[in-house]
């Protein structure tokens, strides 16, 4: 999974969250005008809006109460596991789980990033941000529909779904090579 789409679905979550009729997201919304007020209230960001809004310190001064530790949680988590150093910081399971309690407190909704990131910390590698973004568009891709199959409800069920979904789409997985098989008698 490519860090950048953690990231983004992090932000996307964050934004989705934000109370509508606050400073922060009035600030979001000015800020990227160019993009349309449907896009902002589902938090689509590219990669260069994310980086953009991480390095704001009006959008940070802003941010207050749940809003603000969610924040500083998702800005820790870009530097320390999921940004481009060569190493994860020593203490990138009690940041993550720092962001995890602060997104449920904040009321975002579970998402298959967010659920991959909870469950399944020991399977990112050290180097986690090196690691290219290119890797992460075939995720990206097969799990649209599926976050939009679960509606943001907190499931365990993502990861048995997404496990089917890379067996069935293998072409080296038994049972590709069964369906094969069948087709060929």
């Amino acid at each position: 999974m490519s860090p950048l789409h953690v990231k983004l679905g992090l932000m996307k979550n964050f934004v989705k969250a934000m109370d509508r009729n606050g400073t922060a997201f009035l600030y979001v919304r000015q800020k990227f005008s160019l993009l349309s007020d449907a896009k902002i209230r589902e938090g689509v960001f590219t990669g260069p809006d994310a980086l953009s809004l991480l390095l704001d310190e009006v959008f940070e001064r802003i941010t207050m109460g749940d809003e603000q530790r969610a924040w500083h949680a998702f800005q820790e988590v870009v530097a320390g596991f999921l940004g481009n150093t060569s190493r994860r910081a020593d203490n990138y399971k009690d940041v993550v789980e720092e962001l995890l309690s602060s997104y449920q407190k904040l009321g975002c909704n579970m998402s298959v990033k967010i659920y991959f990131l909870s469950s399944h910390l020991d399977f990112f590698p050290e180097n986690c941000g090196s690691v290219s973004d290119e890797h992460g568009e075939g995720f990206h891709q097969d799990i649209a529909a599926m976050e939009g199959r679960y509606k943001g409800k907190w499931s365990p069920l993502f990861l048995a779904d997404y496990c089917w979904t890379l067996m069935r789409d293998s072409p080296n997985s038994t049972f590709n090579r069964q369906a094969k098989k069948a087709r060929m008698q």
